[in-house]
Parts: structure tokens; C-alpha cells; sequence
């Protein structure tokens, strides 16, 4: 491990509002950077919230894919009972994630602060510590934050109030930045156009979410019978797992779509499809809050629909993937969005088929890999009814898939080693441009 001058080592403080066991996708940022961030200079402390303080169900599997030896503060939060005024985790736990910061930097364990956002009020944090002492702090988008999106547009409703707070809080989060970074360049771009000084004074860096083929191999994955499907019962079982977005449901409907034109014109591949979808609900906890079945009972699929809507445990999605015949991912209409459940559908071993933006950097990937197979979109333009319908008659009876054939060294720099190493040469460029300016300002 690299030292500082005065000869220990560096201690960067990730802040993550959720962290295992939380079950929440965004978790896994600050859990698999974390890995190995020590091996590029950067010993890792987690700043997150005390699990009692969660509104979501845990998932205590996760517990075990976390380092022993990683330092984590948990910190209290304001409670939702009896009356739930605020949800918001970042805004709920901010006093004690300011006050966990500032006890790390008294005790002079604090070179870096990383903010992984969302929650995006979590990114106040920075230029709230900043403001009484200044210090190098970086941002790292999981999602953006100030985009325009349909529930937004309705003036006076609660997600247009959100993005309009987001717009004048923004700028004063970022305005000390030392470093600006995200899952894929496209999701912190509008920050850099909306706040332009930040090209000279962050700096910025993207790296996937990355991810750890040692989650494939823990014991409850391999040895777990999926409880969702039959992986024996004939059907061919495409799974997709997490959230739907916003401006995925247009790809979903061409899916479903193509399906009902391979059910008209080659019944005995279609009806053999089982297309599962998880998590894929309302919210995290709601058993009942469908949105994917509404779509494939209006598009005359719903024969081969499932939909699980709450989440399900981390280790439990794997060992579904795992015993899959596919494994489906629907992308955005969005050219920035990258959708890191590629990588983590790849290291299952199973084939994929995916409906991607002609932009993302999976598409490629996936066909040089041999490693699956990738359905093309524009932003303005969706792939033809038909087209879909080939596709996934070719993916059931035509595609020739071979785990051992896959190039497996196409994905070397999306795992989260990789992410970690440029995680950790951001943050010695941001820390050396951040103690120039401190020297010049007291010269």
C-alpha cells in the first residue's frame, strides 16, 4: 500500500447510505470497490447507515460476500415511525454521516471522501465538510441526478419538486469537487455541462459497478435449487433481475411484441419461452405492485410472462441466473446507460440475450465474447417486430452457446478489480491537484 509523506497509509471514506445487508442494487458499488481498492493504495472505510434504520427487507446472505476485515461505521438516521415525514436515507442518516466524517478527520484517518449517490442528498456531504475545513472529495454517480424524466414533468408533484430541488442543490454540492466519477461517463456528463468550472478543477472518471466472479461461487449460489422455476420442466427460462427503468418500457413492449409474432408464426418455439422477471415492482417490498404483466397481458404474452415484483435476495437472484437457460437484459433508450447487470449476467455461465442501445459498450462485448447475443436500438429508432422475433427463435434454437468457448478476457476490464484501479488513480490525480491549490493559496 502507498503512503502519504508522513508515512501511513491513505484512508479514502466511502460514503453509502445503504450497505449490506441492505438488498438494494446500489450496495454493491461501495461493497465491490471496496475488494480492492487497498491493492491500489487506498485502504477503504465504509460511513454507512445502522441496517435498523432500513425500510426495505435484508438480505443477511449479502453479509458474507463483505470483507471481515473492512471498517464500517454505522450510524443512526431519524426514524419513519410512526409517522414516515421523510424516506429518504441520504436525508434521514445526514447528520450522522457529517458527524462519522468528522470524527474520522479529528482523528486524522481521513485522505479522501467518496460519495456514491444515490441517495443524492448524500452529496451536501462533501461541501458540508469542505465548508469547516477544506478537504479532497469526490462524487460518484450510480445514477444521474438532474434528469427530466415523465413523473418530472407534472408540475407540483412530488418528482417534480425533486428535480427541482436537485437543480439548485446540485451546483453547490459539486462546486469544490475534486473528483467527479460514474458508472459510464454519460451519467455524470450533464453535471460537467451544468457546472462547467469543473472541467479544470475535478477531476473525472468512470468505471462500471464491476463485478466479482467469486459471488458466483459461494456455496448458497451452486447448491440452491432456484424457487421461482423448474430448470428441468422442458421451458426454455430467460431471467431478468432488478428494476425496471423508466425509459426501458418501450424496449420491453418491442420484446413482447416480437414474442407475440413468434407465437403467431412458429407457436412450438414460443410457447416454450418462460420469460421471468425480478424485483421488477413498484418498490422493493411490494408482492403486489406489477409492472411488467399489465404489458404482457395487453400485448397477448402473458402465457409466457412471470413476474416476481418484490426483490429477492442477492444470493438467491444468482443461483436463478445460474440455472437459467438465458439470461435477459433490457437496456434504456438512452445512449449513456450501460447496463451493468451485463457483467454480472456473463459470469453466470449462461447466455445472454440483451436489447440494448447500438451505443453501449455491452453490445460489442457480448458478440465478440461469444458470450451472448444483442438485439440494437437507437434512441429514436426500435428494432423492427420482426426482427425480434428472429432473434429470439435464433436465441432458442439457433444460437450456439459454449461457456468454455466464451473469451473470458473480454470482460477482464469490467470486473472490480479493474473499477478499483482507475478508482484509485482518480483519487491520487484528484488528491495532488486538490494539495496544489491548497500550496498555491498559501504561497
Amino acid at each position: 500500500m502507498r503512503m502519504t509523506d508522513e508515512g501511513r497509509s491513505r484512508n479514502v471514506a466511502i460514503v453509502a447510505p445503504h450497505f449490506p445487508p441492505s438488498n438494494l442494487a446500489g450496495v454493491h458499488r461501495a461493497r465491490l470497490l471496496s475488494q480492492h481498492l487497498a491493492e491500489f493504495g487506498w485502504r477503504p472505510i465504509i460511513v454507512t447507515t445502522h441496517w435498523r434504520h432500513y425500510e426495505e427487507e435484508l438480505d443477511w446472505g449479502l453479509n458474507s460476500l463483505v470483507d471481515p476485515k473492512l471498517e464500517v461505521i454505522h450510524t443512526r438516521a431519524a426514524p419513519t415511525k410512526p409517522v414516515r415525514t421523510i424516506g429518504d436515507i441520504g436525508v434521514r442518516a445526514l447528520p450522522w454521516h457529517l458527524a462519522a466524517i468528522e470524527k474520522l478527520r479529528r482523528a486524522n484517518r481521513l485522505d479522501f471522501l467518496l460519495i456514491t449517490v444515490p441517495s443524492f442528498y448524500s452529496s451536501v456531504l462533501g461541501q458540508l465538510a469542505y465548508r469547516r475545513m477544506p478537504l479532497p472529495f469526490g462524487i460518484d454517480y450510480i445514477d444521474p441526478w438532474v434528469q427530466m424524466w415523465p413523473p418530472a414533468e407534472v408540475r407540483f408533484s412530488k418528482a417534480w419538486f425533486s428535480y427541482k430541488l436537485g437543480e439548485r442543490l446540485e451546483p453547490w454540492a459539486v462546486k469544490n469537487a475534486s473528483l467527479i466519477t460514474g458508472v459510464a461517463s454519460g451519467y455524470y456528463q450533464g453535471v460537467i455541462e451544468r457546472n462547467p468550472q469543473l472541467e479544470t478543477t475535478a477531476v473525472q472518471a468512470a468505471m462500471p459497478y464491476g463485478f466479482s466472479s467469486a459471488d458466483f461461487v459461494a456455496p448458497s449460489v451452486y447448491s440452491q435449487r432456484p424457487k421461482l422455476f423448474d430448470p428441468d420442466d422442458g421451458h426454455l427460462h430467460l431471467v431478468y433481475a432488478g428494476a425496471m427503468l423508466p425509459k426501458a418500457y418501450s424496449v420491453l413492449e418491442r420484446l413482447f411484441e416480437g414474442l407475440a409474432l413468434l407465437k403467431r408464426e412458429n407457436p412450438e418455439v414460443a410457447k416454450r419461452f418462460r420469460l421471468h422477471f425480478i424485483g421488477t415492482g413498484k418498490s422493493p417490498n411490494d408482492r403486489n405492485g406489477f409492472n411488467v404483466v399489465p404489458v404482457a397481458e395487453r400485448l397477448g404474452v402473458s402465457g409466457q410472462v412471470r413476474e416476481h415484483p418484490n426483490r429477492i435476495g442477492y444470493l438467491d437472484v444468482l443461483a436463478h441466473l445460474t440455472k437459467a437457460f438465458g439470461i435477459l437484459v433490457l437496456g434504456s433508450t438512452e445512449a449513456h446507460y450501460t447496463p451493468s447487470k451485463v457483467y454480472q449476467a456473463v459470469q453466470s455461465r449462461r447466455p445472454v440475450f440483451a436489447m440494448l442501445h447500438h451505443a453501449s459498450t455491452a453490445v460489442d462485448v457480448l458478440r465478440e465474447s461469444r458470450a451472448g447475443f444483442a438485439v440494437t436500438h437507437t434512441t429514436d429508432r426500435l428494432p423492427s417486430i420482426a426482427e425480434v422475433s428472429a432473434a429470439l427463435q435464433h436465441f432458442a434454437v439457433g444460437f450456439d452457446y459454449d461457456a468454455d468457448q466464451v473469451d473470458w478476457s473480454a470482460f477482464d476490464e469490467f470486473s472490480a478489480r479493474e473499477s478499483a484501479s482507475r478508482l484509485g488513480r482518480a483519487m491520487d490525480l484528484a488528491s495532488a491537484k486538490f494539495d496544489e491549490r491548497v500550496k498555491r493559496r498559501t504561497q
